[in-house]
């Protein structure tokens, strides 16, 4: 028998919402009817009302939410749009990644969202891409003004280094840090050892900028920084991506301005050579590659296909059979384009989808728009009783009618919300994906290694490649015939 599956209700809505009628049990119904049209159980509620969605990380029910997906207790959860999540795309990636890392499904209602589908896992997929996408756009422009800012000698933003501070936009000597900075060069020059600095340093008492103790780590950067010679460096790394490591840009880019030294660059000089001489011993290897079709590239004769140190190919050590790294990645890069559905068949499933969609959509308007008239008769008979045009009896038999419809209302609106939840999440969004599938078909080239990889594990199943022909099977993703039946199997006896 297959396990039921156990989902969480993420409720976040802000003071203004609440003015607009959006109210929390609103957006509970409405998550609620979609887990039983589903046949999914509610497990827990995650309440985050009047919360600012700038950023929820660390709000101790997101925490709660977070714990619960990593010890199992639930394994999805349902929200009424992303921006209800949160509304910091940084944020947004990071929940994407713990719940893809726990094997968890996020189910947002509004952008018609279902990562349990494989077509919901590759809406988001390509969102995260597309968004990935923007903010290296933006990263580009702002990183393109960092040369003529550091040329002109203004500051880059960023704490002063140790040893440094700024004094409006000048960088000057910190009379309190600049001699242990000095000093830090005289130990090393003598001791030879960053490990024996850093503790003589910590055993006299001196502590980082932050109060903490000095390590090998920060000893090393420090004697490496030319700052304490007279040049402060700028422009000269950048970061790989988030939580990722920072390299050297190449030396043609880097950017110096004159500023006091504190230390002589004879003294900078030897201490440096020192460190390349003991760098030079024990350098690490290079960590290899991960090509873009590993693990899923396969020969005609059955075996996997490796890329060799040697050679930019994908080979069968077997056979010999071989094929150009970029001659797959253009290949698979064309096959993007018929990803989704024939043109003829989307035209013709969205059009019944739309007509399915709109009745359910007219119908909850009359309902919202009766729900109105019913509030403006009952404030009007609530006045007629504090101005003791009717009595309390009469009140009772006017008013109790109107509240016990409201109440039907109430309950009615939010489930017929669901269903056209349902629908629009049954129907994949198709329109969305076919132009976002578009989009990653002519962004392709400009998408970070990362991103092309999680592009290509969520739509291959496997890549079979002979001598005159490259088959690639993609994810079995269903047709819109076999969507609409299974929407009329959730819906025909509700």
């Amino acid at each position: 028998m297959e396990k039921i599956k156990q989902v969480g209700i993420w409720i976040r809505v802000s003071t203004e919402d609440q003015a607009r009628g959006e109210s929390p049990e609103h957006h509970e119904k409405r998550a609620r009817f979609y887990a039983e049209s589903k046949s999914w159980h509610v497990r827990d509620i995650y309440h985050l009302e009047a919360i600012s969605g700038k950023s929820v990380m660390q709000h101790p029910e997101t925490q709660r939410m977070l714990e619960d997906i990593r010890n199992e207790r639930i394994s999805g959860l349902i929200f009424s749009k992303l921006a209800r999540l949160a509304r910091n795309t940084k944020e947004l990636l990071e929940f994407a990644d713990i719940f893809r890392d726990h094997n968890a499904d996020l189910v947002s209602l509004q952008e018609a969202i279902d990562t349990s589908t494989p077509a919901g896992r590759l809406f988001y997929t390509m969102i995260a891409a597309m968004a990935q996408w923007e903010r290296e756009e933006i990263a580009e422009r702002v990183a393109a003004s960092v040369p003529i800012r550091a040329k002109l000698g203004k500051p880059l933003g960023g704490q002063a280094p140790f040893g440094y501070r700024w004094e409006g936009k000048k960088l000057i000597p910190d009379p309190n840090e600049a001699p242990v900075r000095k000093l830090m060069y005289d130990l090393f020059l003598e001791h030879r050892r960053k490990k024996t600095v850093a503790r003589i340093l910590n055993e006299a008492g001196y502590r980082t900028r932050s109060g903490a103790k000095f390590s090998d780590t920060t000893v090393d950067r420090l004697l490496r920084d030319t700052a304490a010679k007279g040049y402060r460096r700028a422009n000269y790394s950048k970061s790989l991506g988030e939580n990722k490591k920072w390299v050297y840009k190449p030396k043609e880019e880097w950017i110096y301005t004159k500023v006091e030294p504190t230390v002589s660059e004879e003294l900078w000089a030897q201490c440096n050579a020192i460190l390349e001489e003991q760098a030079s011993g024990r350098k690490r290897p290079a960590k290899k590659a991960v090509h873009l079709f590993t693990g899923l590239a396969f020969c005609d004769c059955g075996n996997r296909m490796y890329v060799p140190s040697n050679s930019p190919k994908y080979t069968c050590y077997k056979c010999r059979n071989k094929i150009s790294v970029n001659d797959l990645e253009e290949v698979f890069h064309e096959q993007l384009k018929a990803f989704f559905l024939s043109p003829v068949e989307i035209n013709n499933y969205l059009s019944q989808a739309d007509r399915t969609i709109k009745e359910k959509e007219e119908l909850i308007n009359t309902l919202l728009e009766e729900e109105r008239t019913l509030n403006q008769d009952m404030d009007r008979v609530y006045k007629l009783y504090l101005d003791d045009e009717i009595t309390s009896n009469g009140f009772g038999k006017r008013y109790k009618p109107l509240e016990e419809r409201l109440e039907q209302m109430e309950e009615q609106i939010p489930k017929l919300q669901a269903e056209i939840d349902f629908l629009k999440i049954q129907y994949l969004s198709s329109d969305q994906i076919l132009q976002d599938a578009k989009n990653l078909y002519s962004h392709w080239p400009d998408l970070t290694g990362d991103d092309k990889r999680a592009v290509v594990e969520n739509v291959t199943e496997k890549i079979s490649i002979s001598k005159d022909e490259v088959a690639i099977n993609l994810c079995y993703l269903p047709t819109s015939s076999e969507m609409m039946a299974d929407k009329q199997r959730n819906f025909t006896d509700s």
